[in-house]
């Protein structure tokens, strides 16, 4: 057990210090999203190449994460999370000065690299933080980043929309804050052993199933992930133009709303994983995806008002699962936490990706409402989460 190595005040303090640095990391990731109603306007981008631009961001994340996952699995590196925050602030630069679809790209794969990078790393160390209770521990570092992503539409609806995306520099002060925690957290990681700092557990433990159930109940888990992010990339990256388009919003009116959904991921990734060390992570699961789909069956049929409550019910309710995902994926394979965590995530941003290019397509061809109808259906997927075995408590002293 590492416990003797930090006290449990230690923990909570390391567990808020990696918190922080998410909120600062995905306020600088939501940037991106946030930006795109700016972009459009002032670079005539269609939708179709409002997603190619998510695509090229999510794959650089997704397909990078799991292999920074595989590599830091085999040697761990306390200089992992500054790396992964100087490539992002290249790409803050980039996004607030370059004025080409080109450009923007080059941008948005610096974001993407630095996003891989800080992950599984962070993942990781939440891991050796959490004094065993996992889900609560990763809900914790899970809602820092959502409050973190519920920023961008807001410094844009706030500061940006009006003074121009050249103000997207202010935001580099918080990458000067994320180098100051960087610096407290290498101190932590230094004192831990490399043994147990690379594999999160000073013994190897067993895999609790075989390797054919292992691989059958990834398959379900991914298609959970699947259900939850092609909805939550429908809001994440086309709400503030549904609302311009159906209600007449302003743009700063529409990041606002953009704010509040977000802001609502966040509490529900907490509240999830508060109540998913009691009630057990499969629970939590289910009842997350599947219980929002009555919300975004009746959003697309809403007037202003009830979109707002809808869609805040509904990232209150689809984010609660995430955490429990990631940590029962990590009980499945407890000597693969880089890897899984890389692998998770990575997937997670690979198909909020694939599914912001293949919706902005269909969006220019069908238009908006249609879009979301169709989507509306994609959490009622979450009815497979009734397959996956129960592994019981199964919380390992670390």
């Amino acid at each position: 057990m590492i416990e003797n190595n930090m006290t449990n005040k230690a923990n909570i303090k390391i567990l808020f210090m990696l918190g922080s640095m998410h909120f600062i990391n995905d306020t600088l990731q939501s940037l991106i999203s946030a930006s795109y109603p700016l972009l459009k306007e002032e670079l005539g981008l269609d939708f179709g190449e409002i997603g190619m631009i998510t695509l090229f961001y999510m794959l650089f994340a997704s397909i990078l994460q799991p292999i920074f996952g595989l590599i830091f699995d085999k040697r761990a590196s306390s200089r992992s999370l500054m790396f992964g925050m100087a490539v992002t602030c290249i790409g803050v630069i980039l996004l607030a000065t370059l004025n080409t679809l080109h450009g923007i790209l080059l941008a948005v794969s610096m974001f993407g690299i630095g996003s891989s990078v800080f992950h599984p790393e962070a993942s990781r160390f939440t891991h050796l933080a959490s004094n065993g209770q996992r889900s609560l521990a990763q809900s914790f570092f899970q809602v820092g980043g959502n409050l973190g992503g519920s920023m961008g539409p807001l410094l844009i609806a706030l500061i940006i929309s009006t003074n121009g995306r050249m103000n997207i520099l202010y935001s580099l002060s918080l990458v000067a804050i994320a180098f100051v925690i960087i610096s407290h957290l290498r101190k932590w990681l230094v004192s831990i052993p490399e043994s147990i700092r690379t594999s999160g557990s000073a013994k190897k433990c067993s895999n609790p199933l075989s390797r054919a159930k292992t691989i059958s109940t990834i398959a379900v888990l991914l298609v959970l992930i699947f259900s939850k992010y092609v909805y939550m990339e429908s809001l994440r990256s086309y709400y503030t133009f549904y609302l311009i388009d159906n209600f007449g919003l302003s743009i700063s009116s529409s990041q606002i709303a953009l704010f509040l959904f977000l802001l609502s991921t966040g509490i529900g990734i907490l509240v999830g994983g508060i109540i998913g060390d009691r009630v057990g992570r499969k629970t939590i699961i289910w009842v997350s995806i599947l219980g929002t789909a009555p919300f975004a069956l009746l959003m697309p049929y809403a007037d202003l008002t009830f979109t707002l409550v809808l869609s805040f019910c509904s990232g209150l309710m689809l984010s609660s699962a995430f955490s429990a995902i990631v940590v029962y994926a990590q009980d499945l394979l407890p000597n693969r936490l880089g890897l899984v965590s890389g692998l998770f995530f990575g997937i997670a941003f690979g198909i909020s990706g694939i599914a912001s290019a293949v919706l902005g397509h269909y969006i220019d061809i069908y238009g908006l409402n249609a879009i979301y109808q169709f989507c509306s259906f994609m959490p009622l997927l979450g009815v497979v989460a009734l397959l996956l075995p129960n592994l019981g408590n199964n919380k390992q002293l670390i």
